[in-house]
């Protein structure tokens, strides 16, 4: 057998690790909590959570992925339909690590391991919500800037079109003054 990349396997043989992480990850979405040893624990949460996170997308492909790991299609479907609704506003940490002391037969330390399905905190909320604020008062910021701009060049366009402006009345007020001297002029030649 090839030296492991991470460490000792679990159960000796890389298959057999998959196998176990696969029935654990099955106990845990059934029964929503489970009680094993730290390091299974350990090795159990990213495995657990990226088969949430293919649950969260709720596709095709994502379902037929997570039925290649997990057999048992009811705890499949009570992934994609119970849990990926619980921990739809969670963007990560679906398990929950707690130790719980070591087990009396051969003093090995043991966790309980559970899915997080309480909604997102209030202060996660709370911080959620700023940062949506932050960001649409920013972008309220950027419009507006837009929209000064524009005005800036209008104001400009304005004062170029104004002497031309200016320059046509005081062309028109010559005319009339300038017809006015030419209709003197014929009514003494005549």
């Amino acid at each position: 057998m090839p030296t492991p990349a991470k460490g000792p396997r679990l159960g000796g043989g890389a298959a057999h690790e998959r196998l176990m992480l696969a029935n654990l990850s099955a106990a845990l979405f059934e029964h929503k909590r489970i009680t094993t040893t730290v390091t299974k624990a350990k090795r159990l949460k990213p495995y657990a959570e990226r088969l949430v996170t293919f649950a969260k997308r709720g596709d095709l492909a994502s379902r037929r992925r997570v039925l290649g790991l997990i057999s048992n299609k009811g705890v499949v479907h009570e992934l994609f339909t119970d849990i990926a609704q619980a921990v739809e506003n969670r963007d990560g940490g679906y398990t929950r690590i707690t130790k719980i002391g070591n087990r009396k037969g051969d003093n090995a330390p043991m966790a309980v391991i559970e899915l997080v399905l309480e909604p997102v905190s209030a202060k996660q909320a709370v911080v959620a919500e700023a940062t949506s604020a932050a960001k649409r008062d920013a972008d309220k910021k950027d419009a507006e800037k837009a929209e000064a701009a524009p005005v800036v060049e209008t104001e400009a366009a304005e004062t170029e079109e104004a002497p031309v402006a200016e320059t046509e009345a005081a062309e028109t007020e010559e005319a009339p003054a300038a017809e006015d001297a030419a209709a003197e002029s014929e009514k003494d030649a005549k």
